[in-house]
């Protein structure tokens, strides 16, 4: 599941192993991985920070669904004006926006928790949102930092298609979503939010990701399927 070209080193490794303890590696990454955690006493160290690091989410958060009748008036927001199928409709896709969510979220709250901090005017997050849906390879965590009013988007894993864009949306409860611009799945992205939604932008603002046309939605309307979707949550 991991952004190879983002992460490098032990670090790779590191929060290779993380993914392995929250059960989200494909099976032939876990295979692998068992592997060499017999061979490589580093990774066994890895795996026992993990668990010791991760234990207390089995106590302290339980799976809670999704309200009735939120999703559909997401959909209504994000395609205005547009009838939509397929896998956007999928309840695979959001049940795993609130199960998936969640482990994507801690293996970035963790590795923020353990990385340094050596400058003080350092990028300060106060809101994450974890971007991800069941059946996409595409996944993103975002932090957002009120001072500078900045959106941080780190690629987990996914491709960057030659021909299509990656397009951001925001959408505030009772409104239509609005387009943060394109973004990339190799690189890091750092987005500063218009004004026009940084008005509302928050704890619970919905973030979604689409795939669009070479150079984003022409409408201002989604056209594209759904990769990627996830709310800001108070960090």
């Amino acid at each position: 599941m991991s952004d190879e070209s983002n992460i490098s080193g032990h670090d790779e490794d590191s929060v290779l192993v993380a993914e392995y303890v929250l059960g989200l590696l494909p099976e032939a990454e876990r295979e692998s991985l068992r592997a060499r955690l017999k061979a490589e006493p580093a990774l066994r160290s890895d795996l026992a920070f993990w668990r010791n690091r991760l234990a207390s989410l089995d106590v302290e958060f339980a799976e809670s669904p999704a309200p009735s009748g939120v999703w559909p008036r997401i959909e209504q927001r994000l395609f205005t004006g547009q009838a939509r199928g397929g896998w956007w409709n999928s309840l695979a896709l959001w049940r795993s926006v609130a199960a998936g969510a969640l482990a994507v979220a801690a293996v970035a709250v963790a590795i923020n928790m353990t990385a340094p901090r050596p400058d003080p005017k350092a990028f300060a997050a106060e809101l994450v949102a974890a971007l991800h849906a069941e059946g996409s390879n595409v996944s993103f965590v975002a932090l957002y930092n009120s001072g500078s009013g900045e959106l941080r988007i780190t690629p987990l894993s996914g491709d960057q298609p030659s021909d299509r864009d990656y397009e951001l949306w925001a959408i505030e409860d009772g409104q239509a979503a609005k387009s943060m611009g394109v973004i990339a799945a190799n690189i890091r992205n750092e987005v500063k939010i218009a004004p026009d939604i940084l008005v509302d932008f928050g704890e619970g603002t919905t973030l979604a990701v689409t795939l669009e046309a070479k150079g984003g939605s022409p409408t201002g309307v989604a056209q594209g399927p759904i990769v990627a979707a996830g709310k800001a949550t108070q960090i």
